[in-house]
This record gives structure tokens, sequence and C-alpha cells, in this order.
């Protein structure tokens, strides 16, 4: 599995939230910044209907995963899509 499942904060999450992420992971592989967007709005709706909610931190560390790996242009552009998703879930 990628290096982020070392992560100490890992070790302290729910596991559904785990799986999902896991889910969420595997399909960003390869893809880039402005391509995950999609994938992280499905990771926090499917969550939602299945009733689990996502922390804002723990939303950072799943964007800290997504970087894993990115250049710096893929790295702003998800800190972009993070701006946006953080505006979605505020509402």
């Amino acid at each position: 599995m990628n290096e982020w499942m070392n992560n100490p904060a890992m070790k302290n999450l729910d596991p559904l939230k785990l799986e999902l992420i896991k889910t969420a992971a595997k399909q960003t592989e390869g893809k880039s910044g402005k391509n995950l967007a999609p994938v992280l709005m499905a990771l926090i709706t499917n969550a939602n209907k299945k009733g689990i909610q996502f922390s804002p931190d723990e939303i950072t560390l799943i964007l800290e995963i997504l970087k894993e790996g990115k250049s710096k242009q893929e790295r702003d552009q998800i800190d972009q899509m993070l701006k946006m998703v953080m505006g979605y879930i505020k509402k």
C-alpha cells in the first residue's frame, strides 16, 4: 500500500472512513490535480449518504494524501479544489 497508510493520523480514523479514503486513493492514481475534484466530491457525497461526515482535519489529511508525488502545479490545483470543496461542505 502507499506511504500515506503509515501516517499516524490514519490509525485514528473510523474504519468506514478509512475504506472510503482507500477507494478514493485508488480512483485518483495517475490523475492530475484538476481531475481529483470529482473524486473528492464523490467521496464526500458517498460518505454523507452513509451518514458519515469528514471533519475539516480529515479532509486536509485526504488532500495531503492526494498531493503525494504530484508536481507543484498539480498541488496548487488541489489547493484550489480544496477551497471549492470546503465552500460546498459549509453550505
